[in-house]
């Protein structure tokens, strides 16, 4: 058969129809949407009862390999934990429901909104953090782990939402903030009242000063969000030794202090108000694994680790001297990332979760330069998986991409960990916008999601990423929260959104509507990041109604991936192709084929007697792919 008549294989019907093809009954052309494009997309209806009738697994039968390992005719570890398929769903709390009109998301609104993630298909969702916090950093300052901060809802929302998610067949992942706590925490207001030295000090990381009177910070090392990493405590009276009082003369941010102070100064990587704790004490080593068993008792599924390549730090704390940089991918022997000493913690960690029944699993959120680094903490008793910058921070090319691929299979495959693949996350710009923006950039992240959804391992999918969404790049200043904004300057703020600044990728989701809030929240109240009112065409409720919409896409995307026993975790292999082609099969019988560039390509002959499973947008009438189209082909 000639590739210009590849067929359209709907696994719901009797057998393949060809592309285009009129259906015979009103039954059938009911039950499968045929899309320009040649795929199937099954009605909302029908998509539902399919995944209620659905197994929970695809049995596959196991096969030993001349090494000893057991694995299926897909590659896949038989009986393989569920984390290593995983496509988990990240939830920004504040941006995904509000459920009481406050315009700001919470618990009760995930609650609500959770059927709508069994619908998408997810296998997971990861939930930023909701612990009581001032939110100097959006939660990611916690002054309390073990309950929950009013804006989002109580411990019984969280159990609640737990419970639901767990009845839908939903696991949850919550944010874990390990490098630091907000300094409203009970142990950094205690350490400001103890003495320099004192064991509540010892929890932090206080050093005394340089120069004669040690007014100049300990070292050179920089926040991630600008400025220096150290601030100056005052001790001289007993009374608020934060730094951070208007009363306290130029300290707040590391500044040079006015000379009547005489206080130690604390690190913090990030902002002021988030202290580093020093690791190196096991009063610090135990509470954590107390906060662990504290959320692993009421069932949580696992933790996502924020900054797990920091903790540890140089304890002779060297001046970088321009040698190292602050922010990016961490180098090999960086002062305070990707320290090794990081790792005892790590197995520590993993003891505990062991100890739980239910494949309870850790994510790492490591910024390292070198696949290599990050297999590091996917060690066998270590993390479980991490995010994969790598492939995040590839360009849209056709090299770019399989060098990115490779590099992390290989790296990984040598631990035994699977690969993780991400486009978007909380702090980074939507890749929408990234991949060029406007028509261009949705074209290709509907590629890309093709692409990502193919590959070996687990996958995450970033919220609002299956909507379609860009980056929101023309927040007013007033309006904004990300705490980099404060110390940065406006003038280098790009036009993609980028630069640092956070926000444009944390407007609150569009569910439904034609102005907003969207469907955010109850009534007409605005919510705390403005939505664009052209968000109009990308709510879910405009998307469910349309089959060729990225919702669709996703949700077709995510159902042959649940369906197919070659997706997942397990094995590829590159099939030769030239030019801008990326093509790889997953056996026995599933083909992924990328046109990276502009101009249609044939598919390649693998797939010539296949059969189209779906396809990011319409092959044309001779089976080509045109410019940035990704296909899913059974052969």
């Amino acid at each position: 058969m000639s590739v210009g008549t590849v067929r359209c294989a709907a696994p719901h019907l009797a057998s393949p129809i060809a592309c285009g093809q009129r259906l015979a009954s009103p039954a059938g052309r009911d039950a499968c949407r045929t899309a320009p494009n040649g795929s199937f997309l099954l009605r909302g209806a029908q998509r539902k009862r399919l995944r209620a009738d659905r197994p929970p697994a695809v049995e596959r039968a196991p096969v030993a390999w001349s090494d000893g390992r057991v694995q299926d005719e897909t590659g896949q570890p038989a009986n393989a934990p569920w984390w290593r398929s995983a496509v988990i769903y990240q939830i920004y709390p504040r941006s995904f429901a509000d459920s009481d009109g406050d315009g700001v998301g919470d618990l009760p609104g995930i609650r609500s909104r959770l059927p709508y993630l069994r619908e998408l298909g997810v296998d997971a969702v990861w939930i930023s953090p909701f612990y009581p916090s001032p939110m100097a950093d959006a939660g990611y300052d916690v002054s309390d782990y073990r309950d929950i901060e009013p804006i989002f809802g109580t411990l019984a929302d969280a159990d609640a939402m737990l419970a639901d998610a767990h009845e839908l067949g939903i696991r949850v992942i919550i944010d874990l903030v390990p490098n630091h706590t907000s300094d409203e925490h009970e142990w950094f207001r205690a350490a400001l009242a103890a003495a320099p030295g004192s064991p509540e000090r010892a929890r932090y990381i206080f050093r005394d000063g340089r120069g004669e009177h040690g007014e100049i910070p300990p070292n050179d090392w920089i926040s991630n969000f600008g400025g220096p990493a150290w601030t100056r405590v005052t001790e001289s009276n007993g009374s608020d030794r934060s730094g951070h009082d208007a009363s306290t003369p130029r300290s707040a941010r590391g500044g040079r202090p006015a000379p009547d102070q005489r206080g130690q100064w604390y690190l913090h990587l990030f902002d002021p108000k988030q202290p580093d704790l020093d690791w190196t004490n096991p009063e610090v080593v135990a509470e954590f694994e107390s906060i662990l068993r504290f959320w692993l008792d009421r069932g949580i599924d696992g933790f996502r680790i924020d900054v797990a390549h920091g903790l540890a730090k140089d304890p002779e704390m060297p001046d970088l001297e321009g040698n190292w940089a602050t922010g990016g991918p961490a180098v090999e022997g960086h002062p305070h990332w990707d320290r090794d000493e990081v790792h005892d913690v790590y197995r520590g960690w993993r003891r505990v979760t062991d100890s739980y029944d239910g494949d309870r699993v850790f994510v790492g959120e490591v910024w390292v330069q070198k696949p290599e680094q990050l297999a590091r903490y996917l060690r066998s008793d270590e993390l479980h998986t991490a995010f994969n910058f790598t492939y995040l921070l590839a360009s849209w090319d056709a090299k770019s991409l399989h060098n990115a691929i490779d590099d992390s299979i290989d790296a990984l495959s040598a631990v035994g960990a699977p690969a993780t693949w991400v486009l978007s996350n909380h702090d980074v710009v939507r890749h929408v916008t990234r991949y060029g923006g406007g028509a261009v950039g949705v074209r290709r992240a509907r590629a890309a999601a093709l692409l990502t959804l193919a590959l070996p391992g687990g996958a995450y999918v970033y919220q609002g990423e299956e909507l379609g969404l860009a980056e929101v790049t023309d927040l007013p200043p007033e309006v904004r929260q990300d705490p980099a904004f404060a110390r940065y300057d406006p003038g280098l703020v790009r036009a993609d959104g980028g630069g640092g600044l956070r926000d444009g990728c944390r407007v609150p989701i569009p569910w439904s509507g034609d102005a907003p809030p969207f469907g955010f929240g109850p009534g007409s109240g605005q919510p705390w990041l403005p939505q664009p009112a052209d968000w109009a065409a990308l709510t879910v409720e405009r998307q469910q109604a349309d089959p060729v919409s990225m919702l669709a896409l996703y949700q077709a995307a995510l159902e042959l991936r649940r369906d197919r026993p070659e997706l997942g975790d397990g094995t590829m292999a590159w099939i030769d192709t030239d030019g801008d082609v990326l093509a790889f099969r997953r056996d026995p019988g599933f083909v992924c084929v990328v046109n990276v560039g502009g101009e249609p390509v044939a598919a390649p002959d693998a797939v010539r007697d296949g059969a189209l499973l779906l396809s990011s947008d319409p092959l044309l009438p001779d089976g080509r792919l045109p410019g940035t189209t990704s296909a899913w082909y059974a052969v």
